[in-house]
């Protein structure tokens, strides 16, 4: 148990890190193209098997 303790103290002890502009970006092109390959596949999926959905 001392040892997620020392983790937790450690943790609280760290300063705030705003995310640079370089991460939001990545963020931002993975969780659009997630979305949009969903979406697409979706659509796929009902026009190559119609009668699963």
């Amino acid at each position: 148990m001392t040892d997620k303790s020392q983790i937790a103290d450690e943790m609280k002890k760290m300063d705030y890190e705003p995310l640079l502009p370089a991460e939001l970006s990545l963020i931002r092109w993975s969780i659009s193209l997630g979305v949009g390959l969903l979406v697409v596949f979706y659509f796929l999926s009902q026009w190559l098997f119609p009668g699963g959905h």
